[in-house]
C-alpha cells in the first residue's frame, strides 16, 4: 500500500481537495515565485531569505506572517518523508507552472525515490476557455485524478532544468527551449512564453501586461479602480495572476496614469502607447527581477518574438 502527499497550488483548493476525501494528506504550496528574485536552489536558506525581502518591500509582507504561512508549511512538506507516491495539483497558467517547477525541483533533489504524479487543469473540454481547478466539479476533479499523468524521470529532469533557466540570469536560454511537446507538461510551453512577454518591449519599453493595462482603460474606461482591477483579472490571458498583482502593477504604472477613479492614462501614457515615445524615462527601480533576471537588463522584440540583451 503506498502512502500519498497531495501538493496543492493554494489554500481555496486545498479545502476543496480536503472535502474529495481522497486518500493522503495535504500540503499547500504557498508562494508566487512568477514574481521577483528567485534562486536554483529551492527551500535553501539564500533562497527564503530573497523570497522574504521581495514580498516584504513589495507587498509588505511580514516575517510573522511569512514564517506562519509559508516557511511552517515548507517545513511540514519537510517532514512529510515516508510518502513514496506525491500527486501535485497545479493549473495552466504562468502562475501556477513556474511554482509546479520549483515544487518538482525540489523533490528532485530532497524525494528522489518518490514517484510524482501531475494533475493540471486547463483545456477541459471543446471550447476555447481554459479552467482552473475549482472551477471544475467535483466528478471533474475526480475524473483528472484518476487520469493523472505519471511523470518519468525525463520529465522531471527537463522540468528542473527549466526551472534552472528560469532562475538563470539570462532568459535567452530559455527562449532557445523548443522541445516542451517531448514532456508531460501540457501549458508549459505557454507559460514560458508568456513569461519572455514580461520583459519590456522594444517598442515602448513596456511589457505585454503593462501595454494591456494601459489599452484596456482607453478602450473600456473603467469608472473606478475595482471596476479596473475586475476588467484586468477578466483580460490576463494565461497569467493567473490576482488583484493584488495587478495592484503592484498600478503602483509602478503611477506616472502614466492621472486617476483611478475614473480612471484615466495621462498625456504621456497615451504617447508611450502610441511607440511615440518610451517608458525607460520613467523607470525609477531597476532592481525588478523576472526569475533570475533582470527585467529592464532585456527587451523583447515583438516582430521577432525574440529577446535582446542591452
Amino acid at each position: 500500500m503506498s502512502s500519498l502527499l497531495h501538493i496543492t497550488n493554494g489554500d481555496v483548493f486545498t479545502e476543496r481537495l480536503q472535502k474529495l476525501n481522497l486518500d493522503g494528506d495535504v500540503i499547500t504550496w504557498r508562494e508566487m515565485l512568477c514574481e521577483g528574485q528567485t534562486l536554483p536552489n529551492v527551500g535553501s536558506e539564500t533562497f527564503w531569505k530573497a523570497r522574504f525581502e521581495f514580498l516584504h518591500k513589495n507587498y509588505k509582507v511580514s516575517k510573522s506572517w511569512f514564517i506562519e504561512k509559508t516557511l511552517k508549511e515548507y517545513r511540514s512538506l519537510c517532514n512529510h518523508k515516508q510518502q513514496d507516491h506525491i500527486v501535485l495539483w497545479f493549473e495552466y497558467d504562468l502562475f501556477c507552472q513556474v511554482n509546479m517547477l520549483a515544487v518538482i525541483s525540489w523533490l528532485l533533489t530532497h524525494r528522489k525515490y518518490a514517484q510524482i504524479s501531475l494533475v493540471c487543469s486547463g483545456k477541459e473540454d471543446g471550447t476555447d476557455k481554459m479552467y482552473s481547478l475549482n472551477e471544475l466539479t467535483d466528478d471533474q476533479l475526480l475524473g483528472l485524478y484518476k487520469n493523472k499523468k505519471v511523470l518519468t524521470q525525463d520529465d522531471t529532469e527537463y522540468a528542473d532544468y527549466v526551472w534552472q533557466l528560469y532562475c538563470s540570469n539570462n532568459p535567452i536560454r530559455l527562449e532557445n527551449l523548443t522541445d516542451f511537446n517531448d514532456y508531460q507538461f501540457d501549458y508549459l510551453g505557454d507559460a514560458v512564453k508568456s513569461h519572455l512577454k514580461r520583459f519590456p518591449s522594444i517598442n515602448n519599453g513596456l511589457n505585454e501586461m503593462e501595454n494591456t493595462i494601459l489599452q484596456l482603460a482607453i478602450d473600456r474606461k473603467p469608472k473606478s479602480k475595482t471596476e479596473y482591477i475586475d476588467v484586468l483579472l477578466k483580460n490576463q490571458g494565461n497569467l493567473g495572476f490576482s488583484n493584488t498583482q495587478y495592484d503592484r502593477a498600478l503602483t509602478r504604472l503611477k506616472p502614466l496614469i492621472t486617476s483611478l477613479n475614473p480612471v484615466r492614462i495621462s498625456k504621456k501614457g497615451k504617447e508611450i502607447l502610441d511607440g511615440q515615445t518610451s517608458y525607460y524615462s520613467c523607470i525609477q527601480d531597476n532592481d525588478v527581477y523576472l526569475g533570475g533576471a533582470l527585467k529592464y537588463n532585456f527587451l523583447y522584440n515583438t516582430s521577432t518574438n525574440r529577446i535582446l540583451k542591452l
